[in-house]
């Protein structure tokens, strides 16, 4: 003779009454497949939730919301992939819930081809998805990490500083002979001052709405190519000297990335909000030097079918 296991959550009522915004679990474990992406899926973790709106339910049905996720395994993670799972979380509540959010968080590992020799590496760039449901309103949020080098303007500028007062007292004469000066630039004396650069990141957060997803991959890149000088992978010496002279063109403060940024994000007609900080973290001082700015998008919203 079988059994029949209670169901706490289904024949019990709650001792208070009260609604809650929002009840789930976090960090489940889920592989997932992006569009144009890379064959094989990448791991990623989900935070998924519904709200408790009967007063009277004693909880929610997490199984039944783990066997939802667990779709994802085999679906490609699109916008109408998660907005299929989040009205499948709600409907599998029987009248608990009437809003449902999903946040996952994967690395996008982009191929990086070196500046100049043709090696190439992989970057690792934490990128965070969520979608929330709630009756007739959708909403997407993307979250992005970018890495990137930055090299002082003030710096660079007392450092040639530097360099000039020690030829002018190296070659005091009004004539330089040129094979002297080279050889004197090439040799250990001729190192007098390198400017101050730095790891730096832009985190990046975008509301995005209802609007049509943007391709993560080509973001990500259009990003790099804004601020100018992303960090490298595999390198030789030439692309090494390659990366000195980008960095010795692309001169910034924090403030000057932002405005880039900012600039960028402002013509990207799927973005209603955005939010980032700019972060430089120094290696002069022993703090870093931060930017943070967030604002609605002023270009027309492209509204998905």
């Amino acid at each position: 003779m079988l059994t029949t296991l209670s169901d706490v959550t289904s024949e019990h009522e709650a001792t208070i009454a009260l609604p809650l915004q929002w009840v789930g679990m976090e960090g489940i474990a889920v592989p997932v497949s992006l569009h144009n992406y890379q064959s094989q899926a990448v791991p990623g973790k989900i935070n998924v939730y519904v709200s408790v709106d009967k007063t009277e339910a004693k909880g929610i049905h997490m199984s039944r919301m783990h066997l939802i996720i667990n779709q994802l395994a085999e679906l490609e993670l699109s916008k109408l992939t998660l907005e299929r799972l989040l009205e499948e979380l709600i409907l599998s509540q029987e009248g608990i819930s009437t809003q449902a959010k999903i946040t996952l968080t994967l690395d996008i590992l982009l191929r990086k081809e070196a500046l100049l020799s043709g090696e190439f590496g992989y970057q690792s760039y934490p990128v965070t998805i969520s979608a929330e449901m709630a009756s007739n309103r959708r909403s997407h949020q993307l979250e992005i990490t970018i890495p990137y080098s930055s090299t002082c303007p003030c710096s660079a500028s007392l450092a040639q500083q530097l360099l000039s007062d020690r030829v002018n007292e190296t070659f005091p004469t009004p004539k330089i002979d040129k094979q002297n000066l080279l050889h004197w630039i090439e040799s250990a004396a001729g190192s007098v001052a390198t400017p101050h650069s730095q790891r730096s990141y832009a985190y990046i957060n975008l509301s995005i709405g209802d609007n049509d997803w943007p391709d993560i991959s080509g973001l990500i890149r259009t990003m790099e190519n804004t601020i100018g000088t992303p960090v490298q992978t595999a390198v030789k010496r030439n692309d090494e000297q390659e990366f000195a002279r980008l960095n010795a063109s692309n001169l910034m403060f924090c403030e000057d990335a932002a405005r880039r940024v900012k600039n960028s994000l402002e013509s990207m007609d799927f973005v209603q909000r955005y939010w980032f900080k700019i972060e430089h973290q120094e290696s002069l001082h022993a703090h870093n030097a931060t930017v943070i700015d967030e604002g609605e998008n002023r270009t027309p919203l492209a509204r998905s079918a």
